[in-house]
């Protein structure tokens, strides 16, 4: 039985614990706990890994996740300031499955929620109008306290639970198959891919890294991302191109290179694969 890595450990007496992050960046380890999490971005950008879901993440996204699936937010900037100038923002509640008893749950008036709590197992990101609601209740909740602040977390559920804006990240095939050392391990092999991944990278460099075989590399990393290590260089590399093209505005032909593919046919074959869109119409959508 693999053993969930506390996080924020809820005190016995309170019902659910909210934190506003203010930090040089998120946490990048690789973790899960048996607590339910929300978490919205106010200031920072980087790589979000949710189960297997491997997406750019920007201010005002906010994620709502289920016990034991593993997360991770990666910040872009590594970069220290005496005054947090550059450090990362954001606001992470938890609760635990007793914040609703099982009993209310099974009722008809909370049937919503109680579907929202099976899709968190998977993760899911909240878009659209209603994020603009939700952040500004997330905000407010901060400042609560007591009873007050149970009620406005209640609200908040049931708007997400009513919300039609909602992506469900991690695959349908996917399963948490980790321990906690292989936690430690994965997080090297993110971090060395995430800090490389402009170059090229071959399974032998990750093989030495985490002592293994290539095959026995390959079969291990399919195992707990649920994908191959090749598709996960992909997801990476097109998450880079896709901030390229909208914060720095640079052409199609750069954002391939410096995204780290060789040719630009390649590039713009798995851009669509991934985005359903062609980098072109990936910008002019976003502009709009």
């Amino acid at each position: 039985m693999k053993s969930a890595l506390q996080k924020s450990p809820i005190p016995y007496t309170h019902a659910f614990v909210v934190k506003h992050l203010k930090e040089l960046v998120f946490d990048p380890t690789w973790h899960f706990h048996s607590e339910y999490q929300l978490f919205m971005v106010l200031k920072g950008t980087g790589t979000r890994f949710i189960g297997d879901s491997v997406m750019t993440y920007y201010p005002d996204d906010i994620t709502f996740t289920g016990p034991d699936l593993p997360h991770l937010w990666r910040s872009d900037s590594d970069s220290s300031s005496e005054d947090g100038e550059n450090w990362s923002e954001g606001i992470v509640v938890y609760f635990n499955e007793e914040l609703i008893s099982e009993n209310l749950l099974q009722k008809e008036e909370v049937i919503k929620i109680r579907k929202l709590f099976k899709k968190s197992l998977r993760g899911v990101d909240i878009q659209g109008p209603v994020a603009k609601t939700i952040k500004k209740m997330l905000i407010n909740l901060v400042s609560l306290r007591g009873f007050e602040g149970v009620l406005e977390l209640l609200k908040i559920l049931h708007l997400i639970s009513l919300c039609s804006d909602i992506n469900v990240l991690a695959s349908a095939g996917y399963t948490n198959s980790l321990k906690d050392g292989d936690t430690e391990r994965m997080n090297i092999v993110y971090a060395h891919a995430l800090k490389n991944f402009k170059r090229k990278l071959s399974i032998s460099e990750f093989s030495t890294l985490t002592n293994m075989t290539p095959t026995s590399f390959s079969r291990y990393f399919k195992t707990h991302a649920n994908k191959t290590f090749s598709d996960f260089l992909i997801e990476i590399r097109i998450g880079h191109a896709c901030k390229l093209l909208i914060e720095n505005k640079v052409n199609i032909s750069q954002a391939c290179y410096d995204s780290g593919f060789q040719t630009l046919s390649n590039f713009n074959r798995q851009f669509k694969k991934i985005t359903n869109r062609t980098p072109l119409e990936y910008r002019k959508e976003y502009v709009q």
